[in-house]
């Protein structure tokens, strides 16, 4: 099944490949929704200078060609050659009964299921998770939901920082304590630890010495630093899995995939590089020369993959990142959650991996870019003191001030049943107001709007959902009852209805063509709205006969349904009571 838009274009390419001789496989009929009928049809402008027709005159043929006559119940020419549709009520049920049918509410399974690297979140070992990690995090949990939806296999990386030269300062600081580290790390403020080690790095000779002693014990694999190293990190995972769960995020410490884990790895890829005859020397270092970047001198700017000293960096562990998981996780995508400003960064490894060969078709890679979050004052959201915003602070204080909302809302509501309601829509309101938000653009964090019933907000779609559950439960009607019912759609509000039920597939399949959840959350929204329409203008339960208030039932159950898939594959949970 298809939605109708999709349909109607397959249909009219047809018809005009008949109309023109032209083969129906170039041809884009240009079908959008319409204020004037359901859907208008711009092809003929494009396709009549091709022949050397009106395009007036080829809308027209189209039209009298009956092509249209089964799916639409009106097709008209207007203005230079554009064609308005109305589809028949009755195809628009019968696509509805299927989507209704087939338990995936008409999402089609992609035909060539791919398997797919999704890198997202990114903490660091030994310090805090703050707001700064909050758009990879939850960006990437909803591709992973929507990817895994469609059929394709999903191997989700949170390629952690637990690797590199900090790391002998704060094993050294561990081996001063003389504890282990779970009871000298605190899982609500990791970073004391952190900043501890960090000052005495900073004031004390000496034990910059003996730190800079223990990063050549870690890189030599020394049994008693390596032993130390598994506490910190396993300390920090036992953190993020805290996050996570409190979060509702799918990651976990199976998922974990750190620095670490390439280090082995690092100079099979300087190795490699130098076989391609692709390195280069550079003020002393090892680099590649992707082409086509430039310094702002107009220079060649290179990757540097091996420093003069003989140390490795980023462009190297994220070089071995693509060899790993082409070659050893057999990706044929490699999805990178990753903050806009690594944009050029990534560009040119993923450069450099295509001249090496790693990346090469079917596989390849694409950096899913993101803006920043922004405080009132319109600039990177911060505590008053100046430090970042801890996740965790953020989540358990959205947690508070959505409850006191539901018990406002519903104080005689069990305390028990509040609290859970509040902790969906807390948590629900703050993943919503990042992915609403087109993923390129920054955002100002605003509890007020975030925490809003009304509005583009979750606690808006959460709120109509719970309100349909309602429904159902005051008609005393089993909601699977009504699932086996053809809908009859004789209102134009009903008629809307379905039709926006049945444009999920497509929207699905476009927020994971361009990576961009907020366009899932703008089609929840509509579909809420709509819904509103339908509601105040169609009664359900006090319809005029039987058939007509089970096929508004099957309307109202299909709208729950989707807003909560729809709600699921961004994170966000859907209470059935609010």
């Amino acid at each position: 099944m298809a939605d109708p838009f999709t349909l109607l274009a397959g249909v009219l390419r047809d018809a005009f490949a008949a109309a023109t001789g032209l083969p129906a496989d170039g041809i884009d009929a240009v079908v959008r929704p319409s204020d004037r009928a359901d859907a208008q049809a711009n092809g003929a402008l494009a396709l009549a200078k091709q022949v050397g027709r009106s395009p007036r005159d080829l809308a027209e043929a189209v039209v009298a060609s009956g092509a249209l006559d089964q799916l639409c119940s009106s097709a008209e020419v207007a203005g230079p050659g554009f064609i308005n549709v109305t589809f028949r009520a009755e195809f628009l049920a019968a696509q509805l009964d299927e989507s209704v049918a087939d338990g995936h509410l008409g999402v089609r399974r992609v035909a060539d299921p791919r398997r797919v690297v999704v890198d997202y979140s990114a903490p660091n070992v030994a310090k805090i998770m703050h707001v700064g990690h909050l758009r990879s995090t939850v960006i990437g949990d909803s591709l992973v939901r929507l990817l895994e939806f469609v059929g394709h296999t999903v191997i989700r990386e949170n390629h952690i920082g637990d690797w590199g030269t900090p790391f002998g300062m704060l094993l050294e600081h561990l081996v001063d304590l003389g504890a282990h580290a779970e009871t000298v790390v605190d899982n609500r403020d990791p970073n004391a630890f952190y900043q501890a080690a960090r000052v005495k790095f900073d004031t004390d000779d000496d034990f910059k010495a003996r730190a800079r002693d223990r990063v050549v014990k870690l890189q030599s694999d020394d049994p008693v630093t390596i032993a130390l190293w598994h506490q910190l990190v396993d300390t920090s995972a036992a953190y993020f899995n805290t996050v996570y769960e409190e979060l509702g995020v799918l990651l976990t410490e199976a998922d974990l995939r750190g620095e670490s884990t390439y280090h082995s790895l690092l100079p099979q890829v300087i190795e490699r590089l130098r076989e391609a005859d692709l390195l280069r020397v550079s003020d002393g270092a090892d680099v590649v020369f992707p082409p086509g970047y430039t310094n702002r001198e107009g220079e060649p700017l290179p990757l540097i993959v091996q420093k003069g000293h003989g140390g490795f960096n980023y462009g190297t562990t994220d070089l071995a990142c693509v060899i790993d998981r082409v070659e050893e996780r057999k990706a044929t995508l490699l999805v990178y959650v990753v903050g806009a400003d690594q944009a050029l960064h990534l560009e040119m490894v993923f450069k450099v991996a295509e001249m090496a060969g790693w990346l090469r078709p079917p596989v390849h890679a694409v950096h899913v870019g993101f803006g920043n979050v922004l405080g009132p004052d319109r600039k990177k959201f911060k505590t008053r003191s100046g430090e970042n915003v801890k996740l965790q602070d953020l989540v358990d204080e959205a947690v508070v001030r959505a409850t006191a909302a539901v018990v406002e809302k519903n104080p005689d509501m069990p305390a028990d049943e509040q609290a859970e309601i509040g902790r969906m829509v807390g948590i629900g309101a703050v993943k919503y107001a990042d992915l609403s938000t087109d993923r390129v653009k920054d955002y100002v964090f605003d509890w007020d709007r975030m925490l809003a019933f009304d509005g583009n907000t979750a606690p808006y779609l959460q709120y109509a959902h719970a309100r349909i559950c309602s429904l159902f439960r005051r008609a005393d009607v089993e909601r699977t009852s009504v699932r086996s019912l053809v809908p009859h759609l004789d209102e134009p509000q009903e008629r809307a209805l379905a039709l926006q039920l049945l444009q999920f597939d497509a929207t699905v399949h476009d927020t994971i063509e361009r990576y961009s959840p907020h366009r899932l959350c703008t089609y929840l929204h509509d579909l809420a709205q709509t819904f509103t329409a339908f509601y105040e203008a169609c009664p359900v339960l006090k319809a005029a006969d039987d058939s007509t208030r089970s096929s508004r039932l099957l309307l109202c159950d299909t709208t729950a349904r989707t807003l909560a898939t729809g709600l699921e594959l961004l994170g966000i949970e859907a209470p059935e009571r609010m």
